[in-house]
């Protein structure tokens, strides 16, 4: 090896280093917001973003790779069906059951399979790369921020190729079918990771979402048995909660207006990951009766905004 490529290959080893070495702010500092938190993040991005990128070249040959196989076989086939011949999309909306009033529930990650991902997630957790938890809701020990636009966020090549993935060609479609109306407020994206687990971050009070959609999708292996963490989602028409539950792989995709809680786990452990699409500027539609009609060759189209730096948290 010359000089100047072992020069290279330290001075980028160094910056893996550097970000493993780093002080990071305590949990009691992100919990009260304070300042230096903001700071930490905003001073260390290009550091951080430099170390998740070496940190996957050096680990390259033992992480798992993550492509379309992790998406359950129906849905996978259906959805590819449909950006070759979009007149074929209702064979995606027929997957997906209405399981309460503007919520619909599909098997979306493969039983089996989704343990590549998770085997992914958990390489990512041993890293000693600092990672931003969604303390937007809570301070989520396990949990990790997604998305560029945020701090902090999980900058690793090749998850983030997965990443956009899951929302430019699964989760969008999908939505417009589902919601014609978000059409035209969907080409932002956000996202977070979350784990539940007893006598920890165990609930989330009723709440809405600051997006067009929300898609939470459960990532527990068969087997990952947990008892409580239902999701609660309220019906504005009657005043009743309906009470869901998760199971491995599936997905709960609605609107981000539609009323919503997490209860508390008892047992066990439940990971998910979520992902929101909103507007250019966190821009949201308007939800009304009113019919809405999108020719289906739009739906299946990726849009060409750039991707804004609004964060919702």
């Amino acid at each position: 090896m010359s000089k100047t490529a072992t020069f290279n290959l330290n001075e980028t080893s160094s910056r893996l280093v550097e970000a493993r070495e780093l002080a990071r702010p305590s949990r009691q500092e992100m919990l009260s917001r304070s300042p230096l938190v903001e700071r930490f993040w905003n001073q260390n991005r290009n550091l951080l973003s430099e170390a998740w990128k070496e940190w996957e070249r050096l680990n390259k040959d033992k992480l798992p790779v993550l492509d379309d196989s992790v998406i359950d076989e129906k849905l996978r086939n259906a959805v590819n069906q449909a950006w070759a011949d979009p007149t074929t999309e209702s064979n995606v909306s027929d997957l997906w059951e209405e399981v309460a009033p503007g919520v619909y529930l599909a098997q979306f990650f493969d039983k089996k399979n989704v343990a590549i991902l998770r085997g992914f997630l958990e390489e990512i957790a041993n890293a000693d790369i600092p990672l931003r938890p969604p303390y937007g809701i809570s301070l989520n020990r396990y949990g990790a921020m997604l998305d560029p636009r945020s701090d902090g966020y999980l900058a690793a090549p090749e998850f983030q190729a997965f990443y956009d993935q899951l929302l430019d060609k699964y989760m969008r479609p999908v939505a417009r079918l589902l919601f014609p109306e978000v059409m035209g407020y969907d080409s932002q994206t956000f996202g977070f990771s979350i784990k539940w687990q007893a006598g920890m971050d165990t609930s989330l009070r009723l709440h809405t979402d600051a997006s067009a959609v929300t898609m939470n999708i459960n990532m527990n292996l068969e087997g990952e048995a947990f008892t409580g963490s239902e999701v609660d989602f309220h019906d504005p028409s009657t005043g009743k909660l309906n009470r869901l539950s998760f199971e491995p792989g599936t997905a709960m995709i609605h609107r981000g207006n539609v009323a919503h809680a997490a209860l508390p786990i008892t047992s066990g452990e439940r990971s998910n990951m979520v992902l929101w699409l909103y507007g250019n500027g966190m821009q949201l539609p308007h939800f009304t009766a009113k019919t809405h009609v999108v020719d289906a060759a739009k739906r299946w189209t990726t849009p060409t905004e750039k991707k804004d730096s609004y964060a919702p948290f």
